[in-house]
């Protein structure tokens, strides 16, 4: 089996706040016990204003992401307006749900975290694995180490809080989950969406060599 269509144990979380959305994840890609990447890019920006996280088949993802951003891009050129988070989040969404229905000798199982802003203001989606969109007022998180991180999140979320708390408790929630979690680990990235746009914060890596 190919890394590209390796199955990612994962840990991802998206926070919906006053000032913003924060989303982050986990870097460990994984094959079985096999650690095949530990730097795995697991949040994505697809437009201006709009950013996902994957979870499942990497294969899949991949290519729903480039169909995402296709079909974005010519539906902007079509309208000559901006793609609202609800039309790209019920549109990735049709596709997954197309996915999953198709026959494969290679489930093609994937789940995403949909985080961004419009004209209507912020939006956070929680995108099964079945094809079925879920909309969420406070935070969600999705993969094999989400028992972990949502109690994390159960405890310290707010509906108060700022950007910076949100940061601060995504990170809280991932790390959360990296220590309980065998198929998450090695690293958390965050991207913070605002009206402002989308900003990858620096990537927070884990070492675990051992000097002789």
């Amino acid at each position: 089996m190919s890394e590209d269509t390796v199955k990612t144990g994962t840990t991802t979380v998206g926070i919906l706040c006053k000032e913003g959305v924060v989303l982050a994840a986990d870097t460990r890609a994984t094959a079985g016990y096999m650690i095949v990447d530990k730097y795995a890019q697991k949040i994505h920006q697809v437009t201006d204003n709009l950013a996902v996280t994957i979870a499942g088949t990497v294969s899949d993802i991949q290519l729903l992401i480039k169909l995402l951003k296709a079909e974005l891009n010519l539906k902007r050129y079509r309208t000559n307006r901006g793609v609202t988070v609800r039309e790209a989040a019920n549109l990735l969404s049709d596709m997954v749900y197309g996915n999953i229905r198709k026959f494969s000798l290679i489930p093609g199982i994937s789940q995403f975290i949909i985080g961004g802003y419009d004209q209507d203001g912020l939006h956070l989606y929680d995108l099964f694995p079945d094809g079925s969109l879920t909309k969420i007022d406070d935070y969600v998180s999705s993969g094999s180490g989400s028992v972990f991180a949502l109690g994390a999140l159960e405890s310290h979320y707010k509906k108060e809080m700022t950007l910076a708390e949100a940061h601060k408790l995504a990170v809280r929630a991932v790390n959360t989950a990296l220590q309980r979690d065998i198929a998450s680990g090695n690293g958390i990235d965050v991207v913070l969406i605002t009206p402002r746009g989308i900003e990858r914060q620096p990537p927070r890596r884990l070492e675990t060599n051992i000097e002789a």
